[in-house]
């Protein structure tokens, strides 16, 4: 998978469809502005961006996010969980959407990891259309986006697999907002 994914994604612009740690995704460089954009417009997505995957903290850091707020979290990591952090460099408003703020994931998937180290972070979203289902299939990936995509990665049937659980932390409380792969308890 490796090396058909990254010939794709280091193609200026290129959102490819492969599988993440969790569910089937639309991937784009992070470091590539129109990659980003294009996959928003993909999912046509306002004011909800998506979720950066990277190989360790460090990545997460040479891209421009905040080290401290990443230390901070770094217990639910490697795993299937996305942490909404702030966001307050301007060179990452692409990314954003206009919101301040990333959910950021470090996989623990080997396959994946080998993609990122190789890639440097990529920005996900789950494969499908607004209100439709997650694709688990490369079939239903492609039902979805036809030729709108550069490359499909296919890794068969994903049955059961759920997206990755969401949390955020507000001072010393962590709000699970959405419950996925990995069960999160705050009481």
């Amino acid at each position: 998978m490796e090396r058909q994914a990254v010939k794709a994604l280091l193609q200026p612009g290129a959102v490819i469809v492969l599988p993440t740690d969790t569910v089937y995704g639309l991937v784009a460089r992070a470091v590539d502005k129109l990659a980003v954009e294009r996959l928003y417009s993909l999912k046509d997505r306002v004011n909800k961006p998506g979720t950066i995957i990277a190989a360790d903290i460090e990545q997460l850091v040479s891209l421009g996010i905040t080290k401290r707020y990443l230390k901070a979290v770094e217990q639910f990591w490697p795993g299937p969980v996305s942490v909404i952090i702030p966001v307050s460099n301007s060179k990452l408003s692409y990314l954003t959407s206009g919101t301040h703020s990333l959910a950021v994931r470090l996989p623990d998937d080997k396959p994946l990891l080998v993609l990122l180290k190789q890639t440097g972070p990529l920005m996900t979203t789950s494969a499908n259309l607004p209100g439709q289902p997650v694709a688990a299939s490369i079939e239903q990936a492609k039902a979805y986006f036809n030729n709108k995509v550069d490359a499909y990665i296919d890794a068969g049937v994903l049955i059961g697999r759920q997206p990755s659980t969401i949390i955020r932390v507000i001072d010393d409380a962590i709000e699970v907002l959405r419950q996925g792969a990995k069960v999160i308890r705050t009481d």
